[in-house]
Parts: structure tokens; sequence; C-alpha cells
């Protein structure tokens, strides 16, 4: 069944890029040992590695919550919290499972371009010592933030340097790392391994795989038994092959870079097409593959009549604007033709 119309609600609604559905298929022969003792996992760490450093250690997972709770109970005592955004995946979007399933304490703090910095995190990391606080230990940013935003590598290393001068950690939440690398126009080290980054949740399926994840460990002095977190969590796959070959896929190569430049690239011309729009005001810089913009109610939901997008703030009229590896030049020019009928009606 064929969808001919895009949605851009979503970088998850794309389909698998093919050289990706191509992986799985060549994976998909013969007998290999399960649980990650195969040929494909033991090849995605050497390309990990190659990304992040020699010390890097690789543990893929289903998807992006478990990358991040897996993450994070390997990092945490029963006793810590975990600094974060307001806006954050770990905060709004994963149903509470840190609190829940890692029993973690989260500390949102309010950051109105998706971004902490030493100031802001200052506004939660206090009663060290205090056996009736949540101990602050972790600091979790992403990269790309949920805003459509973009850390410098600058900007992390404030953040890496802060949580250390005070004993915490720093994972990073990167779902859209391939599309901030893109942004940024980096490696994917500069931003994580080069400047302090301990744990990350490098991301897949935003990206073009069919259903990938990773938890790469960069400082392995900051977990614990991520194997052992993994399994309880639920995100130790048996045919592990198939997730390895996805991410091998993505990441073997410049696929990832390639996938994530388009869709960073559609963004752009689409913040640029509605720039000057009246009725349509962009709150955020669009330094990713996301647009969010303030819109009228009524023409948001003629609008959604023909495009799939969602809400961010449905009391201030903000939506969300997603592109991804395989939107077109065309989707793009015919939503902000539909945009405007809707905004001369």
């Amino acid at each position: 069944m064929q969808h001919q119309v895009r949605a851009f609600a979503s970088d998850n609604y794309a389909g698998v890029h093919p050289e990706v559905m191509a992986a799985i298929a060549e994976a998909n022969g013969g007998h290999v040992t399960s649980y990650g003792d195969d040929p494909y996992t033991e090849r995605l760490g050497e390309v990990m590695r190659s990304h992040f450093g020699e010390q890097a250690q690789t543990f893929p997972v289903f998807n992006g919550s478990g990358a991040n709770v897996v993450s994070l109970m390997a990092m945490t005592d029963r006793w810590d919290a975990v600094i974060c955004t307001e806006t954050s995946h770990i905060n709004v979007d994963e149903c509470g499972a840190p609190e829940k399933l890692g029993a973690i304490k989260l500390l949102p703090v309010e950051a109105p371009d998706g971004k902490l910095t030493p100031e802001l995190i200052d506004r939660k990391a206090w009663g060290f010592g205090d056996a009736h606080h949540a101990q602050p230990a972790v600091v979790s940013l992403t990269q790309g933030t949920e805003l459509g935003t973009v850390y410098t590598p600058d900007e992390i290393a404030a953040v890496t340097e802060h949580a250390d001068s005070k004993g915490m950690v720093v994972h990073v939440d990167g779902a859209r790392i391939a599309n901030a690398a893109a942004g940024l126009g980096l490696p994917l080290r500069a931003f994580t391994t080069d400047v302090g980054v301990d744990v990350l949740s490098v991301g897949g399926t935003k990206n073009g795989a069919m259903g990938a994840e990773a938890v790469v460990v960069l400082n392995p002095g900051t977990v614990r038994g991520v194997d052992y977190v993994r399994k309880l969590s639920a995100q130790l796959a048996s045919k592990m092959r198939f997730i390895s070959a996805q991410l091998i896929a993505l990441y073997d190569g410049d696929l990832w870079q390639r996938s994530a430049e388009h869709a960073n690239a559609m963004a752009a011309r689409l913040a640029v097409a509605v720039q000057g729009l009246d009725g349509v005001r962009i709150t955020q810089q669009t330094q990713a593959n996301a647009v969010f913009a303030v819109l009228s109610r009524p023409v948001a939901e003629r609008l959604r009549e023909r495009f799939r997008f969602y809400d961010w703030n449905a009391a201030t009229g903000e939506v969300r604007w997603m592109c991804a590896f395989d939107t077109t030049e065309n989707d793009v020019d015919a939503f902000v033709a539909a945009l405007r009928e809707e905004l001369a009606r």
C-alpha cells in the first residue's frame, strides 16, 4: 500500500531507507549466535569506535526511550537524580519510564531554546550530601534538542566541565544526533567524546532505520552493569544482528550524514518559505530538521486536513513541522502552497 501524501508530523512517519532495508535483507541469511554475540554486532562496535574513539562501548537497543532509560539507569544509584530540560523527551514523552522503570528522580529546568547551560543546571544542582534530597548525579542533554536547536561543541563543553566540577556526569540523548552533526558540519565525536560527554544514546530510527538505537558508553568508568540493565529493561534483542545491521548501514559510511543533511535542507527550505508570511511566526531557530511556528487555530486545523502535523503548544498556537530523509522539495512546496491558501481564506 503506497501513501502519497507526505506528513510533517514526525520524522518517525518516514519509511525505511532503501539502503537500510537492503542491509536487513542481507543479514537475513543463515544462523548466527543470538543476543549480540554475532559478527554484525561486533562490526557495529568497530564502526562506533571509528566515530567516538577506541574506548567506546556499544549496546544496541530497540528504541530511543530504551536507550535513554538504560543509559540513565546504568549511570545512577537509587538515590540519584537527573537534571534535564522541561521539554526533554525523558521528561515529556517517555510515559514516566525513567522514573517508573528506572526509579530515577528527574529535575526538569525551563530552557526556552531547549538547551541547558551551567547557570540553568545550578537551579537544580544543590542538596549534595543532604539525605532529604535526591542527589543530582547526571545532566542529560538532547542533541539536537526537542525544539530543533543544536548545541555547539563549546556549549556542551561548558556543561560537561561544570558537571564535572560538581561531581556529576553527562548523558546525551542523540535521537537526532545525525541532524545535529549535519547542522554543525562536524564529525560526531566533535560534540561528544571530544568535549567530555560520558554516555550517548545514538539514534537511527528517525534517520531511516526500521527500529534501531544504541547506548554508546564513551567513558566506561561512569556506568555499571549496562548488560544487566539492558536485559532487565526488556531492551536486549535476541536477533540482535538485525538491529546492528541497520546501524552499520547508517554509520559505516555516510548514509547517516546524507540523510540528515537532506532532512535539514528541507526544513531550511520550509522555514525560508514561510518566514515572511502574514499570520506565521517562527519561534525557534531552524538548525536541524524541525520548524516551529505559531499559527491561528482555524488555519492550523484547516491545514491539518491536508497535511498531518502536531501542536507543540496548543495554548499558544505553536506547531511543529518535521522533515525527514525522504521529504522532497515538491513536498515542501506543496505544503507551503496549502498554507498560503489557508492563510488567504
